[in-house]
């Protein structure tokens, strides 16, 4: 997998109109193209425009390099009172940036256990990490309805950089990796340095270590001090031979399945606090977030499966909106708001009112069709 931005998959396209900017950027940002997304940005700022918008509509993903890149512009522009506004961001570049901002600012609300620190293995699911953007059931059933496997580059993509806010974002984290299920494996697909790319690659080799439990058995694993750590006898040796004192594996999910973990290693033992088992918390959830979006770690029959489920939902709720069309004698639009909002009135998801409403009309017709004595 190469690090190396390809130029022609980036582009920053500058309108005017009167001393208004519109800054249109398509493709990825990461790595090399963030210089030329810098470049793009300050020769706007020279034009002094009155106002500027990143249209970010035709972005793929946007790495860490080029979020700098335009807090740098936002900054310059505040300077002379200009406001940088942002266009249209697809629901991963949306992500990305909620996770830099959660990586600044540091606002995270995590469920945890009464105590200063979880135990060395958090039985059942990892803390639970409540979400600031407002969702509700019929929307994320719209959203999983509609979600299909989204390019690995992509995904391998924003892994990287949540590798890199969680490098910077959790005090006395001194490497950080993904590990994720592929064909079967484990491998690790964003890794801060190569003595991280080792200490996960020892797991893989001994079938044994935290990262490896956390992938498997979907749980949270601490190791506060390796020097006193009995679980893993094949690992640690190893692990401390390369000068790691602590790690804390975080599991990943896809689809509510463990797919694989989110490490963070420590040359200080005992380093990791109430705030960084959150923060860490946090980053996962994010990261899990993501790959049930791309469906990671679905099979090709499962996924088959499920396209014909998407299918038979749209027909549904096709139907519904129909019935509702002609019993109030609106437009399309406004009969799959007025269905989005009776999910939204009793709780279900999209497909279970547009499947009632149907249901409702084939019953009546049962009862019509049925003669009076």
């Amino acid at each position: 997998m190469s690090l190396i931005q390809d130029p022609s998959s980036f582009d920053a396209i500058t309108t005017f109109e009167g001393q208004d900017a519109v800054v249109a950027l398509c493709g990825k940002v990461e790595n090399l193209a963030a210089s030329e997304l810098s470049a793009a940005l300050n020769a706007t700022i020279d034009r002094h425009p009155t106002s500027v918008v990143l249209d970010l509509t035709e972005l793929d993903f946007m790495g860490a390099a080029g979020m700098v890149a335009v807090a740098d512009a936002e900054k310059r522009l505040a300077t002379e009172g200009i406001k940088l506004t942002v266009r249209s961001p697809s629901a991963l570049v949306s992500d990305l940036l909620a996770m830099l901002e959660t990586a600044e600012e540091t606002r995270l609300e995590v469920e945890l256990p009464e105590h200063d620190h979880l135990g060395p293995e958090q039985q059942g699911r990892a803390p639970v990490v409540s979400q600031r953007v407002g969702s509700s059931m019929a929307a994320d059933d719209l959203r999983r309805l509609t979600a299909m496997p989204a390019d690995p580059d992509v995904v391998d993509g924003a892994l990287r950089l949540i590798v890199e806010l969680a490098r910077t974002s959790v005090v006395g984290a001194d490497g950080v990796s993904i590990s994720l299920q592929r064909h079967g494996r484990l491998s690790t697909v964003a890794a801060s340095d190569q003595t991280i790319l080792a200490m996960d690659a020892d797991q893989y080799s001994t079938g044994e270590g935290p990262c490896v439990d956390a992938s498997l058995k979907g749980h949270w694993f601490h190791a506060e001090s390796l020097a006193t750590e009995t679980r893993w006898p094949a690992f640690t040796p190893k692990a401390q031979e390369l000068g790691i004192k602590a790690i804390m594996s975080s599991p990943l999910t896809s689809l509510d399945r463990p797919v694989g973990a989110l490490n963070i290693y420590s040359r200080t033992a005992s380093t990791f606090e109430i705030r960084d088992q959150e923060a860490a918390a946090g980053f996962a959830a994010k990261a899990s977030a993501i790959l049930s979006d791309a469906q990671v770690g679905v099979s090709d029959t499962q996924m088959a499966m499920r396209f014909q489920e998407a299918l038979r939902s749209r027909d549904v709720v096709a139907l519904a909106k129909g019935v509702i069309m002609e019993r109030e004698g609106i437009d399309e639009d406004e009969a799959f708001t007025a269905l989005l909002r009776l999910s939204l009135e009793h709780g279900e998801a999209l497909r279970e009112s547009a499947a009632a409403t149907v249901r409702s009309v084939v019953q009546a017709e049962i009862v019509r069709s049925v003669p009076n004595d």
